[in-house]
């Protein structure tokens, strides 16, 4: 049977591959139209979704790499591989989908753009939007599945999870479902008066959106890059599982690192009774951690150091604020 991390990586893969196919099939047919009708918007359109096919590349890299196993060179293994290749991912679609769409809306507007027909372009952005729908509520329901499991709301899972790939599905979905309602509306009040600023303004706004999306995923990545501690209720979580273990009195310190999308570093200095013998501690230290990945499964490396403390004072409150 597989692990709770193997089938949440299995899904994230799932939802990434949906995604890049449909990003591809919406991104010919976006260019086709934008060609033909010459609309600003629907090239912008064809640029966001050229860029969501490539992002997704790279994602679904990110996450074939972050889950190589650890070796004698990374011993920690190579989880925080797959925040960089999601990094690159979200700096593609600031360059290649945010500038692309601005600079051809600012063109637009400055030269005029002779536009039409328009028939193909409103086809093409229905059936576009029925396809991103589809890995839209892929995404979505991965996510409303995963803030079950950790018993948490889903703005809440979005702003902390270190799955950055399903996250940065779920926005450039997101994204792309908006950007499809501003590029028909582009075109609408084009076709309405007859004049290009509309589809300008339109390309240009899409343009923003994305510039939005990709800062708020690459800033989650650099985070989780630099060494994000874990949530502070794990933190609280982890704190009273090891406060609770016999023959310890305290848990003075307390650091929790991510290592991956699934994999969690512990550390801590613990308070043990003074007359509790050496056979006894390393017993507890066994079942700290055995407690401990029974509880929070991503919990890959737990390191319990000895230490002198105040009994009954632990370190709780620590970790991420959210």
């Amino acid at each position: 049977m597989a692990s709770v991390t193997e089938a949440q990586e299995s899904e994230s893969v799932g939802t990434v591959v949906v995604a890049g196919a449909a990003n591809l099939a919406i991104a010919a047919a976006k260019l086709v139209a934008g060609v033909t009708s010459g609309s600003a918007a629907m090239l912008s359109e064809a640029a966001h979704s050229f860029a969501d096919t490539v992002t997704e590349v790279f994602l679904f890299v990110a996450l074939r790499r972050g889950a190589k196993p650890a070796d004698e060179e990374h011993p920690f293994g190579y989880g925080k591989e797959s925040w960089v290749w999601a990094f690159i991912a979200a700096l593609f679609t600031f360059v290649a989908g945010a500038g692309f769409s601005i600079y051809h809306g600012i063109e637009t507007i400055v030269e005029g753009e002779e536009s039409g027909p328009f028939l193909a372009s409103y086809i093409v952005l229905a059936v576009s939007f029925a396809a991103e729908g589809v890995s839209f509520l892929k995404a979505r329901r991965q996510i409303r599945t995963e803030s079950s499991r950790w018993k948490v709301t889903t703005r809440r899972f979005l702003r902390l999870t270190p799955d950055t790939t399903v996250k940065a599905v779920y926005f450039e979905d997101s994204a792309a479902l908006i950007g499809l309602v501003l590029a028909a509306a582009g075109l609408g009040l084009t076709e309405l008066t007859g004049n290009s600023l509309w589809d300008g303004v339109s390309s240009i706004v899409i343009g923003l959106l994305l510039l939005v999306v990709a800062s708020v995923l690459a800033g989650s990545n650099v985070s989780l890059l630099v060494g994000r501690a874990v949530p502070r209720r794990v933190h609280s979580a982890i704190a009273a599982e090891i406060a609770a273990l016999p023959v310890v009195t305290a848990v003075p310190t307390l650091f929790t690192m991510q290592l991956g999308p699934d994999g969690i570093l512990v550390a801590a200095k613990v308070d043990f009774a003074d007359d509790a013998p050496g056979g006894e501690i390393e017993k507890v230290s066994d079942e700290a951690e055995r407690r401990l990945r029974a509880r929070f499964p991503e919990i890959r490396y737990v390191f319990l150091d000895p230490t002198r403390g105040e009994p009954g004072r632990n370190h709780l409150d620590g970790g991420l604020d959210a």
